[in-house]
């Protein structure tokens, strides 16, 4: 049927049908919006894709543009990766968390850290106290990370680690305790986050200054490329620009500049793109609003596959996916009647399957109290199982392709996307940008208004503005080992006066040097985990060398 009919149409549906109806019963709201506040029309037809493709548009799975996924089969070969973030307290609690996950069916470790490790502290830092095993758990040396995957095989298991601005010391730790396990590093499976433009946009944990931060990505690209290609050596992440209250539009758009900038950094180290972009990988937020979120990771897949190859001029396929893991929403999650948080996140993880992620972390309905329980972790971990297992989600690829709704959304988003990529350029790039305050306050006026639509009632969460409850809390709240402080600072003085101190110090000098100078910094962070210098030793070195970034007031 040709769209101008099918727009006639509509016009004398609205006439003859619609329009008695609403005279007599009219609609709930005056304007119907997305989580993101896009205004949604009552129904979508053809007339509303204009001069839209089937082929240029979605094409097939596997197949350029990558619309409908990244492999030809998608779930009916291979399910997703289920992981559950996991991370808290001393090493020793985590691992037994490790554990229990992989022997309720976990398939894949996702590895959270203390803000002192984010930081780049050890845990006997006075920058550190107060904070020890909060959000993740404390690993300061090459034996901290030892005893965290004791009795776990790191050649079986794929791992993913949470960690930005000294990813590159983790993951030299992570390398070391796998070679010491007989696991040679080309073996090795997993992903750093690794993302550092974010962390100035968003999440704010950051420790070097964006040059020279940027320098030691492209160094974990060039060593991962040589030495580790099974190794995901970063995670373009959208989650934590979703988290700080951006848009969806601006989760997409901001996160795909940053991807772009990495592969900008890495061709101008030298590299030829199609070494290093086949093992680029994202990380996106599922929030609540089922059909922007799918729309938001079509819209991804596509805009990634043509700026990698007609931007670019990448020529393997395998550079124009874009793979990516997702996690729930924990900006979504309510303190109040933690257990409707279950319902969120199953609604919020089919969305995610639906948009063909490949890879799922589901957030446990205790999170916004307290780091989750066994009890909440698994429950979970359940709902990707009945979703995979149950629900028929997965029998079928892409099932809402040709959704005029989810195909009008795609568009959107995309041309939306564009119009920030254009912003962005006129700023002179991602860097000033971000230098300027420009990301920052895009989503900082996102997230006042979304919280003002909360506190205006234009927008309901069941329990905190609507249908609440004034009951007591019956979930049970995870407690740590109280003494699990003290044994690390303790373990990490044995471990300072046992080592080779003659070792450390000649290695953290040659690590000064290689630093100072233009010098691939990957086999020298190597060195020193392996001489069991600190986290915080090799930090301190960098900063030396790079400086402290101090991000600019912003009005």
């Amino acid at each position: 049927m040709k769209k101008n009919k099918v727009k006639k149409e509509k016009e004398k549906w609205e006439q003859k049908c619609l329009k008695p109806v609403m005279e007599k019963h009219p609609e709930r709201k005056e304007e119907f919006i997305t989580t993101s506040s896009q205004s949604i029309d009552r129904l979508y037809t053809p007339a509303e894709l204009e001069d839209w493709d089937y082929l240029e548009k979605l094409g097939f799975p596997g197949s350029y543009p990558y619309t409908r996924g990244v492999q030809p089969t998608m779930y009916r070969g291979r399910l997703w990766t289920m992981r559950q973030f996991a991370g808290f307290g001393t090493a020793e609690e985590t691992n037994a968390r490790f554990k229990y996950l992989l022997n309720h069916g976990e398939t894949g470790l996702s590895t959270a850290f203390d803000y002192p490790t984010l930081y780049g502290y050890d845990t006997d830092h006075p920058m550190a106290r107060g904070e020890f095993g909060k959000c993740g758990v404390a690993i300061s040396s090459l034996q901290d990370m030892e005893i965290l995957f004791d009795g776990i095989d790191p050649g079986k298991v794929s791992t993913s680690m949470t960690i930005n601005g000294p990813a590159s010391v983790l993951w030299a730790f992570y390398i070391a305790m796998a070679e010491k396990k007989g696991v040679p590093p080309e073996n090795l499976r997993g992903t750093i986050q690794n993302d550092i433009l974010k962390e100035y946009i968003a999440q704010k944990s950051f420790i070097f200054p964006p040059e020279p931060s940027m320098r030691l990505i492209v160094d974990t690209f060039e060593y991962g490329s040589k030495h580790l290609p099974k190794w995901n050596t970063i995670s373009i992440s959208g989650y934590h620009i979703r988290e700080a209250g951006s848009t969806a539009v601006q989760e997409l758009a901001f996160t795909l500049a940053d991807g772009l900038e990495y592969v900008r950094a890495g061709m101008e180290r030298g590299l030829d793109v199609d070494e290093f972009a086949p093992r680029l990988s994202f990380f996106f937020n599922a929030h609540n609003d089922f059909f922007e979120e799918i729309a938001k990771y079509r819209a991804a897949r596509r805009i990634w596959a043509r700026e990698m190859k007609e931007t670019f001029g990448a020529k393997n396929p395998r550079s124009w996916w874009m793979r990516f893991h997702t996690q729930t929403a924990g900006c979504s999650l309510t303190a109040q009647q933690p257990e409707v948080n279950l319902i969120r996140v199953t609604i919020q993880a089919l969305a995610a399957i639906m948009g063909g992620t490949q890879s799922l972390h589901t957030n446990s309905m205790d999170e916004a109290l307290a780091l989750p329980s066994e009890k909440a972790v698994r429950l979970a971990l359940r709902t990707q199982q009945v979703i995979a297992h149950e629900s028929g989600a997965v029998n079928t690829i892409d099932p809402l392709g040709g959704s005029y709704h989810v195909e009008w959304l795609t568009d959107h988003m995309e041309e939306e996307t564009y119009k920030y990529f254009d912003k962005i350029e006129s700023l002179g790039g991602v860097i000033p940008a971000l230098k300027k305050g420009y990301l920052q306050k895009e989503i900082a006026d996102a997230a006042s208004i979304y919280q003002r639509e909360i506190d205006d009632k234009k927008r309901t969460v069941v329990g905190v503005n609507e249908f609440k409850l004034d009951e007591p809390l019956e979930i049970p709240i995870l407690e740590m080992d109280p003494e699990g402080e003290r044994m690390q600072i303790q373990r990490l003085k044995s471990l300072r006066k046992n080592r080779d101190n003659a070792k450390v110090e000649s290695t953290l000098e040659y690590l000064r040097k290689v630093a100072e100078g233009d010098d691939n910094t990957m086999p020298a962070i190597l060195d020193c985990v392996k001489a069991y210098a600190t986290l915080g030793e090799i930090t301190q070195v960098l900063k030396d060398v790079f400086g402290e970034y101090e991000e600019p007031i912003i009005f």
